[in-house]
């Protein structure tokens, strides 16, 4: 059914609303044990004894600015790695048959299976977080890197090659600016499986940082902590996707034109 004069706004708000007080009336309706699946209302006011005293002699703005610190500190070596490289496999025909086999062998194991060679390695400190992050960034950058590079549409390289560009020219004014919308899609999804990593290495083995508190307090049997933390997961991964995408519409204003 069309609703050609309901905003999308007002239709999304209106379905927040009905699910929250859809959730307000299961919770507290008795179909459920007491205490498993806790109401909106008690979420909300366990969200501001978390803010105004924290969860384990550490306030909330520290478990989260840690995740923050763990994910973009291996997002970042992931990028700063994976894009050159990636372009680089995707140009180059030589580079492409060295590296192609490597990789297309190790991505598909999930990141998290290496958590425990992580923790036997480097041990329980910030460095084996951020080396498990800047792998699984890095494995995604790199494969949308050089599918950018490697699928730069035939006309524009024989274009350039007519008006006699070198081989550094075709590069850097031609299939670097044609792969920065793939660049952007593998940004986004190495950043959201980098955020949702870092909450799956605190949950094994870590004193703070929001999987940390979540894995805490279910031991506990602090449930809202527990729906608290996962929401805040949900909101930040929501943030530093908009963020990119943002960031892509700037720099990729001629993208769809």
């Amino acid at each position: 059914m069309k609703l050609p004069f309901v905003p999308s706004l007002t239709i999304s708000t209106l379905a927040v609303i009905v699910l929250a007080l859809a959730w307000q009336i299961v919770s507290t309706s008795g179909w459920i044990p007491q205490g498993y699946l806790p109401s909106p209302a008690e979420l909300f006011r366990e969200t501001v004894v978390l803010v105004r005293e924290g969860y384990k002699d550490a306030s909330l703005w520290q478990h989260i600015e840690i995740s923050l610190y763990r994910t973009l500190a291996g997002f970042a070596l992931g990028v700063l790695f994976g894009v050159p490289l990636g372009l680089l496999t995707g140009f180059s025909r030589v580079g492409g048959a060295i590296a192609s086999p490597i990789m297309a062998f190790v991505r598909p194991i999930p990141p998290i299976a290496f958590i425990p060679m992580v923790v036997l390695y480097f041990g329980l400190g910030e460095v084996g977080k951020v080396i498990l992050i800047f792998w699984t960034s890095f494995n995604y950058v790199h494969v949308n890197a050089h599918a950018g590079a490697a699928n730069v549409p035939i006309a524009y390289l024989r274009a350039a090659k007519s008006l006699g560009l070198t081989r550094f020219q075709l590069f850097t004014r031609i299939v670097f600016p044609a792969s920065i919308p793939q660049i952007f899609t593998g940004l986004k999804v190495a950043m959201a499986l980098s955020w949702a990593v870092v909450v799956a290495a605190e949950l094994t083995g870590a004193q703070s940082g929001l999987g940390y508190m979540i894995a805490d307090a279910a031991l506990t049997f602090r449930i809202p902590v527990v729906f608290i933390g996962i929401a805040l997961i949900g909101a930040i991964g929501l943030l530093l996707n908009l963020f990119l995408n943002l960031l892509e519409s700037r720099l990729v204003h001629w993208r769809g034109r």
